[in-house]
C-alpha cells in the first residue's frame, strides 16, 4: 500500500473497511452506550455491515453457523445502533448500542435469566483463575 493510500485510510473521511486483511471478517466490540459496558464481541462481513447500516440494528456474521444473523431475531433482545466507531486501520469496529431487551449472552445467571453481557467473569491475575464480577447486572 502506498503512503498516499495509508494516509487516506488513516486520516481521510471515506469509509473503506479492510475486510480483505482479515479473511473477509472484521471484529466488532459491542458496547452499551448508556453505561460503557462491553456486552459482547462478534464479527461482521460486508453483508452484515451493510444490513446494520441499513436497519440500524446490529447484524453479524456467525462464524459457528456460517450465516448472517441479526441479534434479537430469536431472543427478542435486539441491539439498536447508536454510533459505529472504526479504528485507525479501518479493520475493527465498535458498535455503541442501546439494548432493546434483557441481555445479549446465551448463558444464564444463577436465577435462570440470560446474562446482560458475555463478559461476566474477570481474571484474577495473582491467582490465575476466574471469578464472577461482583454486582454484574
Amino acid at each position: 500500500m502506498t503512503s498516499e493510500l495509508i494516509i487516506e485510510l488513516e486520516e481521510g473521511l471515506k469509509l473503506n473497511p479492510q475486510f480483505e486483511k482479515r479473511g473477509g471478517l472484521l471484529p466488532v466490540a459491542v458496547q452499551e452506550t448508556a453505561t460503557g459496558q462491553i456486552l459482547m464481541l462478534a464479527s461482521v462481513n460486508k453483508e452484515a455491515l451493510s444490513k446494520t447500516l441499513k436497519t440500524k440494528m446490529a447484524t453479524f456474521w456467525s462464524t459457528s453457523r456460517n450465516q448472517l444473523w441479526t441479534k434479537g431475531e430469536t431472543s427478542g433482545d435486539y441491539l439498536k445502533i447508536d454510533t459505529i466507531l472504526i479504528d485507525c486501520d479501518q479493520d475493527a469496529l465498535v458498535y455503541q448500542v442501546t439494548l432493546v431487551g434483557n441481555g445479549v449472552c446465551h448463558t444464564f445467571d444463577s436465577k435462570g435469566k440470560h446474562r446482560k453481557a458475555c463478559f461476566y467473569r474477570e481474571l484474577d491475575i495473582e491467582q490465575n483463575s476466574l471469578q464472577f464480577i461482583k454486582n454484574m447486572k
